[in-house]
């Protein structure tokens, strides 16, 4: 098994991708704390990976919380005793899938942010100590293609991507002396809840699949199995890479 003996915290761990990585980690042997601000689907993934014979906790979590990390990575430690992988996979949209610098609000700006972008710095900041104390560690940041092309929106979601991108760059400069790898995937369009509110109607579907090369867009556990490699020891001597995972949309 890829992650035999290795704990690993995944975030948005209810959501689509979120669920597809937590059962897929737990089926290569990782211990896993799964962690979302709703956790009533959650709770029954949860239970099904431990019914499985799995080792896995749910815990409720504010992502944009120092608090709620601390509270979460105490868990992990007194739980499974360390912290080998961290996941950064939580994260929202703007309300508007075509908001512009102009017409995003500032209060929706600062949710966005605080979401997507200020949770990867807090759960960064909490894992890097121990992850520095056992001279290993990886960390794996969900980005997207809109941090590397321009979509034209929406921009607040589009602005914390690209912020990703570069924290995950600058861990891994400055923390591989410690044997830490930090690498950022970045997803095109995935068949989750997320993203059906793009795809209402059966002519807009098709537009946005006629732009992918491949010609669909994604299921979730594709784009698990690169988070899945990115955090196992297969990819030990790969860090401050970005993984792009869109089905060749980004080079069309």
């Amino acid at each position: 098994m890829r992650l035999e003996n290795k704990v690993a915290i995944i975030t948005g761990a209810g959501g689509g991708l979120g669920s597809e990585t937590i059962k897929l980690f737990a089926k290569e042997g990782a211990k896993v704390v799964a962690t979302d601000l709703v956790t009533d689907h959650l709770e029954a993934v949860v239970k099904e990976i431990n019914e499985a014979g799995g080792e896995a906790i749910a815990v409720k979590h504010n992502v944009a919380s120092a608090d709620d990390w601390k509270n979460v990575v105490d868990q992990a430690v007194a739980k499974f005793g360390t912290v080998d992988i961290l996941v950064n996979n939580a994260g929202i949209a703007d309300k508007s899938a075509l908001s512009t610098a102009e017409t995003v609000e500032e209060d929706e700006w600062e949710r966005v942010m605080n979401v997507n972008l200020k949770s990867v710095y807090l759960g960064m900041k909490q894992v890097l100590p121990i992850m520095r104390e056992h001279n290993t560690g990886s960390i794996v940041n969900i980005s997207s293609i809109a941090a590397i092309i321009g979509t034209g929106g929406p921009f607040a979601y589009t602005s914390t991507k690209g912020g990703i991108r570069s924290m995950t760059k600058s861990v891994a400069a400055a923390y591989g002396q410690f044997g830490i790898r930090a690498n950022s995937v970045h997803p095109g369009a995935i068949n989750t809840k997320m993203t059906a509110a793009s795809f209402e109607n059966d002519e807009g579907f098709k537009d946005i699949t006629q732009m992918i090369p491949l010609r669909r867009i994604s299921e979730p556990a594709e784009i698990a199995q690169v988070v899945l490699f990115l955090a196992s020891d297969d990819a030990s001597y790969v860090s401050g890479s970005e993984y792009v995972v869109d089905g060749g949309a980004t080079i069309v």
